[in-house]
């Protein structure tokens, strides 16, 4: 049994929201810098040419690369020999999220209610998702979720027999819908199977996996390569203007299902795709 105090906890989420939306994450630089060599428009390069811009000032004077901050989304992989002393789990997660707003000067984007929209001036509570898996380490995985992406995510409920073609229409569906709404070239996260809500998870934890790998499921990992081309081919490009790059990246993660259903969300992303992760 290992020991993991809260404190150790909020002070890496606290520095992970800040890291997050001040620098690109290594594989997000990667695929940027292939895109830029591979978009063919003049009008597209242009518009690299400025988020590349953007993204230098923003790690070198440290301001936000995007004004949208997020909703803070907190992904735990706790090791089953792990325990935690301190404060309750949530309650040090909400507080490295509140101290990682509040003292990095970063917007406060939620409310505390989805009707009544009074802002908690903290942007606290975060979306946390905890797993319990083997070992004595603690993941943790924040990804800022801007809504601009966020709102032109989509959630299907097909029938086993749409089968693959149905994935590949509600995929493309989905980001011709976005076009410039979503902030391209997109990472565009799938997920495929589970449960009506599971598969929405899915989607959201697909963006967090580096943007340059791929499944480690062949057909899956021709799914990806086929879908990168296909939206690419749409010419939506770089920020809706036209061009070659319409997307940077599209992680597929699939689960086991119902033999009744075949549940598919499809959650867009910004260029920016926020995400850090440390292991404790």
């Amino acid at each position: 049994m290992r020991t993991i105090n809260t404190d150790d906890i909020i002070k890496n989420i606290k520095e992970m929201c800040i890291e997050a939306n001040h620098f690109y994450s290594d594989d997000m630089k990667r695929v940027f810098a292939d895109a830029c060599k591979k978009e063919t428009s003049e009008v597209g390069s242009g518009i690299f040419k400025q988020l590349e811009e953007n993204l230098k000032i923003a790690g070198e004077d440290m301001i936000p690369i995007c004004q949208d901050t997020g909703m803070a989304v907190v992904f735990l992989e706790i090791g089953q020999d792990v325990h935690i002393e301190g404060m309750n789990l949530r309650d040090a997660v909400n507080e490295g999220v509140r101290q990682g707003y509040v003292d990095g000067y970063l917007r406060k984007s939620v409310v505390n209610d989805p009707i009544i929209r009074e802002n908690t001036k903290d942007n606290t509570p975060a979306i946390i998702h905890t797993d319990i898996v083997p070992g004595d380490k603690l993941k943790i995985i924040i990804a800022p979720k801007g809504f601009g992406s966020e709102n032109m995510s989509k959630q299907f409920m097909l029938k086993p027999a749409d089968g693959i073609e149905g994935v590949k229409e509600a995929i493309i569906s989905t980001v011709k819908n976005a076009g410039p709404n979503a902030c391209p070239p997109f990472v565009v996260g799938v997920g495929i199977g589970g449960t009506f809500e599971y598969s929405a998870i899915l989607s959201k934890k697909a963006l967090t996996r580096a943007a340059d790998s791929h499944s480690d499921i062949p057909y899956v990992k021709e799914l990806e390569e086929e879908m990168l081309e296909k939206i690419n081919a749409l010419g939506i490009g770089p920020a809706g203007l036209g061009g070659s790059m319409t997307a940077l990246a599209v992680n597929i993660e699939t689960y086991p299902t119902h033999i009744a259903g075949l549940p598919v969300a499809i959650n867009m992303c910004c260029h920016v795709n926020r995400h850090a992760s440390r292991v404790l």
